[in-house]
């Protein structure tokens, strides 16, 4: 006889299959036993239809195309006799599913198995309807399903609430024809028959509202006092787990309660004391009782308030997780999350708990926890998470360090209590983890430091120290090669000392030392090597001494392949050996910067964190914090299709004071910030050509005057370099040798127009100047002036500006950030039409000050530029 003839029994062939030693031998195998059950299926034998079906049926679920059978399950269905059906309904399952279009024929013959007298026959097709019923089979048999709910046979009502869930399903309207049936179930005393009427009810309400306020009124209590009869019931072998009733009833009906006392007072009141029963005596030593205590803990988050409820549930989550299993460890922590925007005082005192739980093994369960832990921090316990996830930083495996890293960063910029624990604990985590910080956050710290004059000394001798033992966090040696660069005679003086310190000595040579190490070590990249040669330069007017050693370091790098570094040491080295008389003008110490636009600036690229504190990033006392600035989002609203040009990105505040971006140049900002800086800015600028200076003041600052970008301007080249010079040098090397006393060159403003009253309130009053280039006629240079009307000094001015897409627009810095009373200040700009003679300009302000520390904001939008501009 053929091994693979149809008539192989069904072991025989599974036994040939697994005794193939490779795939092709697996293969052909299956190809030559597919190939006689098609032989017999064209032959039409009956004998062996059922058996040919299990073949295939077997060979479906090890991946190899069965569809050529799908007509024989049809025919064994149409089969009277119960085997037959058996195989050809369970074929129809496996084989098929609800996107076939061979499944409208069996429609029929589904109706016809339904009103069987034999109740088994019943039993197959509604399994069959419950596992591939679709939306048209749905109503077709949904009346059918009805009524078997009511059939005498508790296995068949069962069936039929499975099958009736699965009609509701695929179509929510024939939802209310199962409302009264599905009532009824509840009523069972049959375990399998009550489950699946209780998930029934769960499916139409969660469907129909008003199936939910039929159930709330009507089958509340039943329910109620159907779980207090199953909770308080004695022993029953044919329901026990692990020693409790039928836990996945309790689950079910717990469930159900559910969904019917959410946002219900009354039906809330009802189930609060079967509640707390099922929490207090529920045993928690086994896994069935771990399932019932979270879906009761779940049902009381959910429910209408009552405190003493929730404290118990968020106990029960507390002991979850002290519990050796990871699963529950690690629900009840997503639980915990839930419950804090409920409770958060209850969860707090689970504290040193979930701390545990971020020293975990297990990676999932440190990240959930140390969100938890992120979420609990408030002012008063910043400080001991702090401490605690800092010491754990110590010895957290790497792939954890980068999360674990950018949560404490986050909670101390918060929360810090005052500025100089600040500092302290961002020290201790560039020191451990530095390689982890992110840009933003220790530009942030620089902020900080800047605006903490009494902290200068403090903070320069710290990462002294710091950089002594930790050399080898790159973020580290970035700040503090700055704040060296900046304080470093406060470090040699000793000076601004705290009680709390303990003084060191550091010669100049010392200083001078430590930024050297630092330009040559070998992990140093390009950013850490430039802002090194700024430090020195910095150093070098600082402590004149060091002036030949500081130039010999800088002048290493002139023969550097990478041009940043190559083009530095080249001004830096000329600077100190030519320019004696202006190095101190050009490396003064920075101005305090502004927090609150640093913070504005930042915004952008902050991700959205789920804090519960809507404290300033960077709101920290021992500074006064300026309110940031407003968006200018509205701002560009212009009722038309056009839209503006891009604002700058967030990351320039910094970098540009470091001089160090090496990113691609970005589009010109739409709005100006203010950005005055100390006297001979200009002269910095126009000696290293670096985009047309902009008229300076005292004051605050956004940029380094020693920056090799301005706003992200390209560097410019040192042929344009040369050229800009009054008298520009042959030599390389004389690079910054144009300076005399030649005056400026007078400039042509060409055609002149009549000034516009740009905007005018009760209190400010704008006029525009306008003039025009004649070789670049399609750009108006305008002339901003901002006039006081009131007897009060406007502080912080600033003029935000924004133009449709086809203009653009640069904005100078004011001449100051002071408006005086009844006086007035002046800003410069340029606009440049693209559609000169066809669109006209016109823009969109806003104009932000304080008076006397409050607030005051003014918009609008100026139409009234002249025609032909």
């Amino acid at each position: 006889m053929n091994p693979f003839s149809s008539g192989t029994r069904l072991s025989d062939m599974i036994r040939a299959i697994r005794a193939s030693k490779t795939a092709a031998e697996e293969r052909a195998v299956v190809r030559k036993e597919c190939a006689a059950i098609r032989a017999s299926i064209n032959e039409n034998d009956q004998d062996y239809r059922h058996r040919d079906l299990a073949k295939l049926m077997f060979i479906h679920m090890l991946g190899y195309p069965t569809h050529f059978g799908q007509m024989e399950c049809l025919k064994l269905i149409a089969s009277p006799g119960f085997p037959e059906k058996r195989i050809g309904y369970l074929g129809l399952m496996l084989l098929l599913d609800e996107r076939q279009e061979v499944l409208m024929l069996v429609t029929n013959s589904l109706k016809q198995d339904m009103n069987h007298t034999n109740q088994y026959i019943v039993g197959l097709a509604l399994c069959a309807l419950g596992n591939i019923c679709s939306a048209e089979m749905a109503r077709d048999l949904a009346p059918e399903v009805e009524r078997l709910l009511q059939f005498r046979d508790p296995n068949i009502r069962k069936k039929a609430a499975l099958c009736a869930i699965r009609i509701i399903r695929k179509v929510p309207d024939l939802s209310e024809n199962f409302i009264n049936p599905g009532a009824a179930l509840l009523k069972e005393k049959h375990h399998g028959v009550l489950i699946t009427g209780v998930h029934l009810c769960t499916e139409i309400c969660s469907v129909s509202s008003e199936a939910l306020e039929y159930f709330r009124k009507k089958c509340t209590e039943g329910l109620v006092r159907t779980l207090r009869d199953i909770a308080n019931s004695p022993y029953s072998p044919e329901y026990d787990v692990a020693g409790i009733t039928d836990p996945f009833l309790h689950i079910r009906l717990l469930k159900l309660l559910r969904v019917l006392g959410q946002g219900d007072a009354e039906a809330s009141d009802c189930m609060n004391d079967i509640l707390a029963q099922v929490a207090s005596k529920t045993e928690s030593n086994k896994n069935a009782g771990n399932a019932i205590l979270y879906e009761c803990v779940q049902t009381i988050m959910s429910i209408e308030e009552n405190g003493g409820l929730r404290v118990l549930a968020i106990n029960i989550l507390g002991k979850f997780l002290s519990n050796r299993d990871n699963n529950i460890r690690y629900v009840a922590l997503n639980m915990l999350m839930r419950a804090l925007t409920v409770d958060s005082q209850a969860v707090q005192r689970h504290r040193a708990t979930i701390l545990e739980c971020v020293k975990d093994s297990d990676a999932s369960i440190q990240k959930r926890a140390l969100e938890l832990i992120y979420l609990l921090v408030n002012e008063n316990n910043v400080k001991p998470l702090a401490k605690d996830l800092i010491e754990y930083l110590e010895v957290s495996d790497e792939d954890f360090k980068g999360d674990l890293t950018a949560k404490i960063c986050s909670i101390v910029e918060k929360f810090a209590p005052e500025k100089i624990w600040y500092i302290d604990q961002m020290l201790k985590v560039l020191s451990e983890a530095g390689t982890y910080v992110k840009e933003d956050v220790w530009h942030a710290l620089i902020v900080v430091i800047t605006n903490a004059p009494d902290l200068h000394g403090y903070a320069v001798r710290a990462l002294y120290r710091a950089l002594h033992t930790s050399s080898e966090q790159e973020t580290l040696v970035r700040v503090a090669i700055w704040c060296i660069g900046e304080y470093a005679d406060l470090l040699v003086n000793n000076a601004g000392m705290l009680e709390v310190e303990d003084p060191i000595t550091v010669t100049e040579s010392d200083a001078v030392d430590i930024v050297e190490i630092a330009i040559k070590h070998h992990t140093s990249d390009v950013t850490t090597k430039a802002m090194a040669l700024i430090a020195l330069l910095k150093i070098s007017s600082r402590f004149p001494s060091c002036s030949e050693r500081v130039n010999s370091i800088i002048g290493q790098n002139k023969g550097s392949f990478v041009l940043e570094l190559q083009q530095r040491s080249l001004e830096f080295s000329s600077v100190i050996q030519k320019h004696q008389n202006i190095r101190s003008s050009l490396v003064e110490r920075m101005p305090v910067l502004d927090e609150a636009t640093f913070s504005g600036r930042r915004a952008g690229s902050l991700p959205a964190s789920v804090s519960t504190s809507g404290k300033s990033s960077l709101g920290i006392p021992n500074g006064v914090a300026k309110a940031a600035a407003a968006p200018l989002v509205d701002l560009l609203d212009l009722s038309s299709d056009d839209t503006p040009a891009p604002t700058s990105s967030s990351n320039n505040f910094l970098q540009d004071l470091l001089g160090v971006d090496l990113t691609q140049p970005s589009a010109q900002p739409v709005s100006g910030t203010m950005q005055p800086s100390q006297a001979g800015a200009d002269i910095l600028l126009d000696l290293l050509s670096i985009g047309t200076p902009a008229p300076v003041q005292n004051g605050s600052t956004n940029g380094d005057l020693l920056s090799m970008q301005d706003n992200n301007t390209p560097l410019a080249s040192l042929d344009t370099i040369s050229s800009t010079s009054p008298t520009a040098p042959s030599s390389m090397m004389d690079l910054l040798d144009g300076f005399g006393p030649t005056p400026p060159k007078i400039e042509d403003k060409g055609p002149a127009y009549p000034s516009i009253v740009a905007f005018e309130s009760s209190s400010l009053k704008i006029e525009f100047n306008l003039a025009k280039q004649p070789e670049t006629p399609q750009t108006t240079d305008i002339e901003a002036k901002f006039t006081n009307l009131t007897p009060n000094v406007y502080t912080d001015f600033l003029f935000q500006a924004a133009v449709p897409k086809f203009l653009q627009l640069h904005l100078d810095p004011a001449s100051s950030n002071s408006l005086p009373a009844n006086g007035s200040i002046k800003q410069t700009m340029r606009v440049t039409n693209s559609q000169q003679g066809k669109k006209p300009i016109v823009m969109r302000m806003r104009v932000g000050y304080k008076i006397n520390g409050k607030d005051v904001l003014e918009e609008g939008q100026i139409n009234n530029f002249p025609r032909g501009l």
